[in-house]
C-alpha cells in the first residue's frame, strides 16, 4: 500500500503517529498545513513530508502509483485532479454520524437538532461530506454533554475508528455504502452565529432552549448571545446530574 496522508490538528497527529508506528512502509507522503508538530514528527522519521500550498504543489510531490489518500481532520476541500490521483481514491475522517450534520459545527447541530452523533470514515467525492460510508461509530450523549464535550469525544472516537479500520483500508478491498439521502442535514460555518441568538421576547420549549444553550457551551469559544440597549451578552450553561 502506498498511502498519502493529509493531516492536521490533534487527530491528524494521532493518526500520523499510529501509521508511523504500525505501518511506516505505507507512508509515501504526508502533507501538513504548516511546519507544525506533525511535520516535525514525520520529518524526524525520514518520511517524505510537505506543506500544502496548493493542490498543484501536492501533485508535484506525489510519488507515482499512490494507492490511497487519507484526510485526517483535514480543513481544505480537495478537487480534481488531486482527488482522482490515488488508485482507490481518498477516505475522509468526518466527526459526525453521517448523513447527519455534513459540513461545519457538527457538535453544535447534533444537540440543537437532537440527532444521532458519532464519527464516520467516508469516501471523498466532489460534494462536501457526501461520499459513501466506509465505517462509523455512534457516540451516545446525555444531558450533561455540551458542544465542548462532544468535540473532544469525537476526536478520541475518530482516532479509534481509524486505527480499527486501517488494516482493512490498506488491503485496498473495503466495502462502502451510499448515504441515505432521505435523512441528514448540512450546515455552513456562517449559520452558527445567528442560530445562537436568543430572542428575549421569544417563546421557547424548555427542552429546546436548554439544548441550544448547551450546544454553544464550549470553554474558550463564544456562547449563545442576546442584545439589550446596544450591548451584546453571552450565555453558557452547566448541567450536573444529581442522582
Amino acid at each position: 500500500m502506498k498511502l498519502v496522508l493529509l493531516a492536521d490538528n490533534v487527530v491528524g497527529l494521532s493518526i500520523a503517529k499510529y501509521l508511523m508506528d504500525s505501518h511506516p512502509e505505507d507512508l509515501s507522503l504526508v502533507v501538513t498545513t504548516q511546519k507544525n508538530e506533525i511535520y516535525c514528527a514525520v520529518e524526524e522519521k525520514g518520511i517524505p513530508v510537505c506543506v500544502f500550498d496548493s493542490a498543484d504543489g501536492v501533485m508535484s510531490n506525489l510519488p507515482d502509483g499512490v494507492d490511497l489518500g487519507v484526510l485526517a481532520w483535514w480543513p481544505k476541500i480537495l478537487k480534481s485532479p488531486l482527488l482522482e490521483a490515488p488508485r482507490y481514491g481518498f477516505v475522509n475522517t468526518h466527526p459526525s454520524f453521517l448523513p447527519y450534520n455534513r459540513g461545519k459545527h457538527y457538535n453544535f447541530w447534533a444537540l440543537v437538532e437532537q440527532v444521532p452523533f458519532g464519527v464516520t470514515l467516508h469516501r471523498v467525492d466532489s460534494g462536501v461530506d457526501t461520499g459513501d460510508i466506509v465505517a462509523q461509530q455512534e457516540i451516545p450523549y446525555d444531558w450533561c454533554d455540551n458542544g465542548g464535550t462532544l468535540y473532544f469525544k469525537a476526536q478520541a472516537a475518530m482516532v479509534s475508528l481509524f486505527c480499527q479500520t486501517y488494516p482493512i483500508l490498506r488491503t485496498g478491498h473495503f466495502d462502502s455504502k451510499p448515504q441515505n439521502k432521505e435523512i441528514g442535514s448540512f450546515h455552513h460555518s456562517s449559520e452558527i452565529d445567528q442560530a445562537s441568538k436568543i430572542d428575549l421576547n421569544g417563546i421557547y420549549r424548555g427542552r429546546d432552549f436548554i439544548n441550544l444553550l448547551r450546544a454553544r457551551t464550549f470553554e474558550g469559544y463564544p456562547g449563545c448571545w442576546f442584545e439589550e440597549a446596544g450591548n451584546r451578552y453571552e450565555i453558557s450553561v452547566k448541567i450536573r446530574k444529581v442522582n
